[in-house]
């Protein structure tokens, strides 16, 4: 009995002993622990700020020796790469674009329309549509301008016309109370007309238009926009128009075609007894280019079967009354007031402008008949023009960057 007793008291003395020494040994690593982690952050708090303000240089100077804090030396293969401090002791490898961007030379983007941008920042120039840059330049004599949207649905014969907004009407009082009327020519009866945005000049329309038109007519029609503005007695003041031909190039696609024009003020002079066309004259000095625009004609005295008529302008080249080179617009069926909106460029060099004229023709023709001239307009320097035909020849070579618009009436057709 006094063995068993024995050995029992020897198990707890000894189980007492070994609990003993592990919490000395836990209170030991608890100080020696503490006393390490004290002295590790005491010296990372005083090269703090050092490496704070060498951050930049250490991500473009090469090291050459291991960075602070990093219990191992950078190998010779790695030493270009660039290091970045996680936390205290700890560095990694910053990671690389896969796909970098080649080095510009200091001056590349000091051609970019908006100039130098800073790095990392948006530059709005380059995210300009086309809708943006028709709010950019406006001529001194603009009566106001126009954006619209056209979509022609082919299996369903629809023509969708989008009407978005105007911008610098100018009304004859103020406010302007706008209003847009759409015609689609030569129909002049039956139109349809937008809602009237009140007390601004830069309405926004956002209305959508429906036109039932059959393809085999829709090209030869035209799109005019009338605006208005509505004065207090619910009187309409028409501020100008848009006409825009339905050609074929701006009915491509399957999605709306967003454009915009210049509105033009409305022509009060009595169409002269042959009829008047309206184009305009461009040349350019370096490209050596004649520019023709052919716009459109009023007021054509055409045969009594008017359906089965088609209407073309022919543009002639002259020098010294010479044929150099002839040019056709498309033929519109069936109009006296026919729009056409059509450019043609000859080559002529400036030595060449002395003695070159333009003559353009007005005919009409029948699937029976040879082609029958309505009227011609001849316009160049004074030994081929005289009145308003000299004036538009000469102001075209004082403005050599502009296009000149002008009406002209159409003088009694003479076989050429």
């Amino acid at each position: 009995m006094e063995e068993l007793v024995a050995l029992v008291l020897s198990a707890t003395a000894g189980g007492l002993l070994l609990l003993l020494l592990v919490g000395v040994s836990c209170y030991l690593w608890k100080i020696l622990g503490g006393t390490f982690v004290y002295e590790e952050l005491q010296g990372t708090t005083a090269t703090s700020s050092m490496q704070g303000d060498m951050l930049c240089l250490q991500s473009t100077k090469t090291q050459t020796s291991r960075p602070p804090g990093v219990p191992f030396v950078v190998p010779p293969s790695l030493q270009r790469q660039d290091w970045v401090p996680l936390h205290s002791g700890v560095w990694r490898h910053s990671p690389q674009d896969p796909y970098p961007a080649p080095e510009s030379p200091p001056d590349a983007f000091s051609s970019n329309v908006g100039g130098a941008c800073a790095l990392g920042a948006i530059n709005p120039e380059l995210y300009k549509s086309l809708e943006d840059q028709g709010e950019m330049d406006f001529p001194e004599d603009c009566l106001g301008r126009l954006w619209f949207s056209v979509e022609y649905q082919q299996e369903a014969e629809r023509l969708l016309v989008g009407l978005v907004k105007a911008q610098r009407l100018q009304a004859p009082s103020e406010p302007c109370n706008a209003l847009v009327k759409l015609h689609l020519l030569p129909d002049e009866r039956r139109f349809l007309q937008s809602k009237t945005k009140c007390k601004t000049s830069n309405p926004q329309f956002h209305e959508h238009f429906i036109f039932q038109v059959s393809s085999k007519n829709v090209t030869q029609r035209v799109l005019r926009f009338s605006v208005f503005h509505v004065d207090r007695q619910r009187k309409h003041q028409l501020l100008g128009h848009v006409l825009f031909p339905l050609k074929k190039e701006s009915l491509a696609g399957n999605s709306p075609h967003l454009l915009w024009r210049d509105l033009e003020a409305e022509n009060l002079e009595p169409p002269s007894e042959f009829g008047d066309l309206q184009f305009c004259l461009g040349y350019s000095d370096s490209l050596s280019r004649l520019t023709v625009v052919v716009l459109r004609a009023r007021g054509l005295q055409l045969q009594e079967d008017q359906s089965s008529l088609s209407v073309f302008v022919k543009v002639s080249l002259m020098n010294h009354n010479q044929f150099v080179k002839c040019k056709k617009t498309t033929a519109v069926l069936g109009s006296a007031n026919p729009v056409y909106s059509e450019t043609f460029s000859f080559k002529v060099d400036r030595i060449e402008l002395d003695t070159a004229s333009l003559s353009l023709i007005v005919l009409q023709g029948t699937e029976r008949e040879k082609s029958h001239q309505l009227g011609r307009v001849v316009v160049g320097p004074y030994m081929y023009a005289r009145g308003r035909e000299l004036e538009h020849w000469n102001e075209m070579l004082s403005k050599p960057k502009e296009l000149v618009r002008r009406w002209h009436a159409l003088c009694q057709a003479t076989e050429p």
